[in-house]
């Protein structure tokens, strides 16, 4: 998935049309449908609080099987450029937003939003109350929807039939199919990391490139292939959907633990819970946004964070050799874990912050002192 992004073409795009938004429960929203103009567009309805960054957001994998919708009221004013993609395309089911900017007033810009979303296929639906739509995903949960140029009774039908993100294996449909190189930016760095790419961002590969040469790999590939590189350290990175319908990945980290240092985010550090012998569970709405309250609990600091997920950790499962590092001040979600015995840790959020805070850069510094120390510990009892 480190495929250069094509530059977005500022084409003509079609003129918006009058559609609607209808819920699973039967609550219809009026806008008028922009980007692709389908008939019927379905997926898991979800919010986003971040202010900035929708290009980073639509393009990030983590969102494959769901609908986004922006809280921020005015999307798209900055337009959008082929620098800034988080990944080969777009992932998401579609865009919901309270106004669509028609203009874009930036130098870097190349195209418009809806240019964007027209040529990656992509459905959005502007006009929307999203105030009032996150009002009811927040109260009721992530909700099927489904949104178009239908009928609401067939938007309805729709919207029910959708299965949402329970019991599917998103990860399958994001991976990279074929393994890619990324060379480090440190000239005096000697490791070697294996990224597993769940969904992974081009921006955490960057990130991971300033320790040391990034191999990434598919989400199924086998602890044996990925320990027979020989590396540094190993990466479990972001990704969409359910992690207990990943058993293969937790089985292969299940197989390296105390092989070899592991840090893992979002998905990843979902896996790794599971590999540990925690328990998953799904949250109400998720968290999703660039301002998430995040209490590192080693440090009794508070940290901002970026973070796309609706599956969580079940802190109550995690076994006595397993610590919980950071937990969400907003409803105590367990937000990171560690384990010496294994040397291995993971958190919730994403610590590249795109977009987002840089709050959480330091934990890759973390990840390399853990491989160097990993390093020394198994040097000295050669």
């Amino acid at each position: 998935m480190n495929t250069p992004a094509t530059s977005p073409r500022a084409s003509s795009t079609p003129p918006p049309v009058d559609g609607q938004l209808v819920l699973a429960d039967g609550q219809v929203f009026e806008g008028e449908l922009f980007g692709a103009i389908v008939p019927i567009a379905t997926g898991e309805v979800v919010f986003n609080t971040a202010m900035t960054g929708y290009q980073e957001v639509i393009t990030d994998p983590s969102y494959a099987g769901q609908i986004i919708t922006f809280t921020t009221p005015h999307i798209g004013n900055y337009g959008i450029n082929a620098t800034d993609f988080e990944s080969v395309g777009t992932f998401c089911r579609g865009v919901v937003v309270r106004e669509l900017a028609r203009r874009r007033s930036n130098h870097r810009a190349q195209a418009d939003l809806g240019a964007l979303l027209f040529e990656r296929g992509v459905p959005g639906i502007a006009g929307i109350d999203t105030r009032r739509l996150t009002r009811v995903i927040r109260d009721t949960g992530a909700i099927p929807g489904a949104f178009g140029t239908a009928s609401e009774a067939e938007l309805l039908a729709a919207a029910r039939a959708e299965p949402g993100t329970d019991g599917v294996d998103l990860v399958r449909t994001v991976t990279t199919p074929v393994g890619y190189t990324i060379e480090s930016l440190d000239p005096q760095s000697q490791r070697t990391i294996v990224a597993m790419d769940f969904g992974m961002k081009r921006n955490i590969a960057r990130s991971l490139a300033r320790y040391g040469r990034v191999e990434v790999v598919s989400a199924g590939t086998t602890a044996a292939d990925i320990l027979a590189r020989d590396p540094d350290g190993v990466f479990l990175s972001n990704g969409p959907g359910d992690p207990a319908m990943a058993p293969y990945a937790v089985e292969a980290i299940s197989e390296m633990l105390g092989k070899v240092p592991i840090f893992g985010i979002c998905l990843g550090h979902q896996l790794l819970g599971m590999a540990l012998g925690a328990s998953s569970i799904k949250l109400p709405f998720g968290h999703h946004g660039a301002n998430q309250p995040v209490k590192n609990l080693i440090t009794n600091r508070v940290e901002i964070a970026s973070q796309n997920h609706n599956f969580a950790i079940d802190a109550a499962t995690l076994p006595s050799s397993v610590a919980m590092t950071h937990v969400n001040l907003n409803d105590d979600v367990c937000q990171g874990i560690r384990t010496m015995d294994a040397h291995a840790f993971s958190v919730q959020h994403h610590p590249e912050a795109n977009p987002g805070p840089h709050d959480a850069d330091y934990l890759f510094q973390e990840f390399a002192d853990l491989m160097d120390a990993f390093a020394s510990t198994k040097k000295a009892g050669a």
